[in-house]
Protein backbone atom coordinates (compact mmCIF):
# COMPACT_ATOMS: atom_id res chain seq x y z
CA UNK A 1 0.00 0.00 0.00
CA UNK A 2 2.94 2.28 0.84
CA UNK A 3 4.83 1.19 -2.30
CA UNK A 4 1.11 2.44 -4.37
CA UNK A 5 1.15 5.46 -2.45
CA UNK A 6 4.79 6.45 -2.94
CA UNK A 7 4.58 5.73 -6.27
CA UNK A 8 1.57 7.96 -7.18
CA UNK A 9 2.73 10.73 -5.09
CA UNK A 10 5.75 10.33 -7.40
CA UNK A 11 3.75 10.55 -10.04
CA UNK A 12 2.21 13.94 -9.07
CA UNK A 13 5.28 15.41 -8.74
CA UNK A 14 6.47 14.77 -11.63
CA UNK A 15 3.44 15.52 -13.54
CA UNK A 16 4.10 19.02 -11.13
CA UNK A 17 7.44 19.38 -12.46
CA UNK A 18 6.68 18.69 -16.31
CA UNK A 19 3.74 21.17 -15.84
CA UNK A 20 6.66 23.92 -14.78
CA UNK A 21 9.18 23.38 -16.93
CA UNK A 22 6.72 23.47 -20.00
CA UNK A 23 5.74 26.89 -18.34
CA UNK A 24 9.21 28.29 -18.59
CA UNK A 25 10.16 26.95 -22.06
CA UNK A 26 7.06 29.10 -23.30
CA UNK A 27 8.15 32.05 -21.14
CA UNK A 28 11.93 31.68 -22.53
CA UNK A 29 10.69 30.94 -26.30
CA UNK A 30 8.69 35.01 -25.95
CA UNK A 31 11.63 36.09 -24.56
CA UNK A 32 13.89 34.43 -27.09
CA UNK A 33 11.65 35.62 -30.24
CA UNK A 34 12.03 39.76 -28.83
CA UNK A 35 15.32 39.57 -28.67
CA UNK A 36 15.47 38.16 -32.66
CA UNK A 37 12.64 40.48 -34.03
CA UNK A 38 14.03 43.82 -32.50
CA UNK A 39 16.90 44.81 -35.97
CA UNK A 40 15.58 48.16 -36.23
CA UNK A 41 19.09 48.87 -34.70
CA UNK A 42 20.41 47.23 -37.63
CA UNK A 43 18.26 49.08 -40.00
CA UNK A 44 19.27 52.63 -37.82
CA UNK A 45 23.08 50.78 -38.61
CA UNK A 46 22.85 50.74 -42.28
CA UNK A 47 21.51 54.74 -42.19
CA UNK A 48 24.43 55.48 -40.22
CA UNK A 49 26.68 53.34 -42.16
CA UNK A 50 25.42 55.24 -45.46
CA UNK A 51 25.20 58.73 -44.31
CA UNK A 52 29.17 58.20 -42.97
CA UNK A 53 30.46 56.30 -46.02
CA UNK A 54 29.45 59.21 -48.51
CA UNK A 55 30.59 62.25 -45.85
CA UNK A 56 34.00 60.21 -46.49
CA UNK A 57 33.13 60.21 -50.16
CA UNK A 58 32.35 64.30 -49.98
CA UNK A 59 35.53 64.17 -48.22
CA UNK A 60 37.35 62.46 -50.35
CA UNK A 61 39.17 60.34 -47.94
CA UNK A 62 37.97 56.67 -49.68
CA UNK A 63 36.36 56.46 -53.36
CA UNK A 64 32.92 56.12 -54.29
CA UNK A 65 33.48 52.63 -55.67
CA UNK A 66 34.66 51.07 -52.41
CA UNK A 67 31.73 53.61 -50.04
CA UNK A 68 29.17 51.89 -52.50
CA UNK A 69 30.72 48.19 -52.12
CA UNK A 70 30.56 48.73 -48.53
CA UNK A 71 26.76 49.72 -48.58
CA UNK A 72 25.92 46.57 -50.14
CA UNK A 73 28.01 44.77 -47.79
CA UNK A 74 25.81 46.82 -44.94
CA UNK A 75 22.68 46.18 -46.25
CA UNK A 76 23.55 42.16 -47.12
CA UNK A 77 24.48 41.92 -43.50
CA UNK A 78 21.24 43.32 -42.50
CA UNK A 79 19.55 40.73 -44.85
CA UNK A 80 21.42 38.19 -43.64
CA UNK A 81 20.33 38.72 -39.97
CA UNK A 82 16.41 38.97 -41.12
CA UNK A 83 16.72 35.54 -42.77
CA UNK A 84 18.26 34.06 -39.32
CA UNK A 85 15.76 35.69 -36.87
CA UNK A 86 12.83 35.04 -39.05
CA UNK A 87 14.36 31.29 -38.41
CA UNK A 88 13.99 31.89 -34.95
CA UNK A 89 10.70 33.33 -34.85
CA UNK A 90 9.10 30.46 -36.59
CA UNK A 91 10.60 27.94 -34.90
CA UNK A 92 9.48 29.36 -31.48
CA UNK A 93 6.35 30.13 -32.27
CA UNK A 94 6.34 25.96 -33.13
CA UNK A 95 7.67 25.54 -30.09
CA UNK A 96 5.22 27.76 -28.19
CA UNK A 97 2.51 26.11 -30.19
CA UNK A 98 3.55 22.56 -29.21
CA UNK A 99 3.53 23.27 -25.51
CA UNK A 100 -0.04 25.17 -26.01
CA UNK A 101 -1.30 21.67 -27.49
CA UNK A 102 -0.23 20.45 -24.06
CA UNK A 103 -2.57 22.37 -22.08
CA UNK A 104 -5.10 23.50 -24.29
CA UNK A 105 -8.63 21.88 -26.16
CA UNK A 106 -9.98 21.89 -29.79
CA UNK A 107 -12.60 24.56 -28.67
CA UNK A 108 -10.04 26.85 -27.72
CA UNK A 109 -9.29 27.18 -31.42
CA UNK A 110 -12.48 29.23 -31.37
CA UNK A 111 -12.62 30.54 -27.94
CA UNK A 112 -9.04 31.70 -27.54
CA UNK A 113 -7.30 31.40 -30.33
CA UNK A 114 -6.11 29.69 -33.99
CA UNK A 115 -2.64 29.67 -34.03
CA UNK A 116 -1.48 26.83 -31.95
CA UNK A 117 -4.12 24.79 -34.41
CA UNK A 118 -1.04 24.69 -37.56
CA UNK A 119 2.37 25.65 -37.99
CA UNK A 120 3.26 28.12 -39.98
CA UNK A 121 5.16 27.69 -43.45
CA UNK A 122 8.61 27.11 -44.30
CA UNK A 123 9.24 30.73 -45.76
CA UNK A 124 6.55 32.49 -44.07
CA UNK A 125 7.95 36.31 -42.70
CA UNK A 126 7.18 38.76 -39.94
CA UNK A 127 5.54 41.86 -41.59
CA UNK A 128 8.06 43.15 -38.74
CA UNK A 129 10.98 41.86 -40.85
CA UNK A 130 9.67 41.96 -44.00
CA UNK A 131 9.64 45.93 -44.05
CA UNK A 132 13.32 45.40 -42.51
CA UNK A 133 14.16 43.30 -45.33
CA UNK A 134 12.50 45.83 -47.97
CA UNK A 135 14.72 48.74 -46.76
CA UNK A 136 17.78 46.66 -47.32
CA UNK A 137 17.30 45.93 -50.78
CA UNK A 138 16.23 49.63 -50.99
CA UNK A 139 19.44 51.25 -49.49
CA UNK A 140 21.18 48.58 -51.61
CA UNK A 141 18.93 49.40 -55.27
CA UNK A 142 19.04 53.11 -54.52
CA UNK A 143 23.19 53.12 -53.94
CA UNK A 144 23.50 50.93 -57.26
CA UNK A 145 21.44 52.62 -59.20
CA UNK A 146 23.67 56.38 -58.19
CA UNK A 147 27.17 54.58 -58.63
CA UNK A 148 25.99 52.85 -61.92
CA UNK A 149 24.50 56.25 -63.33
CA UNK A 150 27.43 58.32 -62.14
CA UNK A 151 30.42 55.77 -62.37
CA UNK A 152 29.99 53.24 -65.12
CA UNK A 153 27.28 54.41 -67.77
CA UNK A 154 29.40 57.92 -68.72
CA UNK A 155 32.19 54.65 -69.48
CA UNK A 156 29.91 52.36 -71.04
CA UNK A 157 30.78 50.04 -72.72
CA UNK A 158 30.02 46.23 -74.12
CA UNK A 159 33.38 45.12 -72.98
CA UNK A 160 33.43 45.34 -69.31
CA UNK A 161 37.09 44.67 -68.33
CA UNK A 162 37.52 48.72 -70.63
CA UNK A 163 35.69 49.82 -67.02
CA UNK A 164 37.92 49.11 -65.00
CA UNK A 165 37.68 46.84 -61.68
CA UNK A 166 37.28 49.29 -59.01
CA UNK A 167 34.02 50.44 -60.67
CA UNK A 168 32.96 47.15 -61.14
CA UNK A 169 33.78 46.26 -57.27
CA UNK A 170 30.09 47.20 -56.03
CA UNK A 171 28.40 44.45 -58.39
CA UNK A 172 30.86 41.99 -57.60
CA UNK A 173 29.61 42.30 -54.12
CA UNK A 174 26.25 42.33 -55.09
CA UNK A 175 26.35 39.08 -56.41
CA UNK A 176 28.55 37.42 -54.01
CA UNK A 177 26.14 38.62 -51.59
CA UNK A 178 23.25 37.04 -53.71
CA UNK A 179 24.85 34.09 -53.72
CA UNK A 180 25.86 33.89 -49.63
CA UNK A 181 21.73 35.07 -49.03
CA UNK A 182 20.50 32.09 -51.27
CA UNK A 183 22.70 29.69 -49.52
CA UNK A 184 22.11 31.10 -46.32
CA UNK A 185 17.89 31.83 -46.76
CA UNK A 186 17.28 27.50 -48.38
CA UNK A 187 20.01 26.46 -45.13
CA UNK A 188 17.22 28.42 -42.72
CA UNK A 189 14.35 27.09 -44.38
CA UNK A 190 15.91 23.69 -44.77
CA UNK A 191 16.42 23.58 -40.63
CA UNK A 192 12.45 24.34 -40.61
CA UNK A 193 11.82 21.96 -42.60
CA UNK A 194 13.80 19.26 -40.44
CA UNK A 195 12.46 20.93 -37.10
CA UNK A 196 8.44 20.42 -37.97
CA UNK A 197 9.30 17.22 -39.55
CA UNK A 198 11.17 16.06 -36.08
CA UNK A 199 8.92 17.41 -33.42
CA UNK A 200 5.24 18.38 -35.15
CA UNK A 201 3.44 18.42 -31.71
CA UNK A 202 0.72 17.24 -30.51
CA UNK A 203 -2.11 15.94 -32.85
CA UNK A 204 -5.03 18.65 -32.67
CA UNK A 205 -8.24 18.76 -35.06
CA UNK A 206 -8.10 21.65 -36.71
CA UNK A 207 -10.76 21.60 -38.91
CA UNK A 208 -13.08 24.00 -40.07
CA UNK A 209 -9.79 27.15 -38.70
CA UNK A 210 -9.29 29.19 -41.84
CA UNK A 211 -5.35 30.17 -41.65
CA UNK A 212 -4.92 33.55 -44.14
CA UNK A 213 -2.06 35.81 -44.22
CA UNK A 214 -1.87 36.81 -40.52
CA UNK A 215 -0.16 32.98 -39.84
CA UNK A 216 0.15 31.21 -43.08
CA UNK A 217 0.39 27.60 -43.22
CA UNK A 218 0.52 26.64 -46.73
Amino acid sequence: MTDSSDNSEYQNKSEEYRKDLLLEMYRQMFNDINRHIVVIWQSVGVLLGAFTLFALVQKQIIPVDIASALLVLIAAWLIAHIYDASYWYNRNLVIIANVERQFLRPEDLREIHYYFGGHRKTSAMLTHLKIQWYFGIGIAALVLAYHFATRVLPLWSWEVWTIGLQRLLPYLVLLASIVFLGLLRGSRIKSYENFIENSPGRDINAQGVRYGSGHPTA
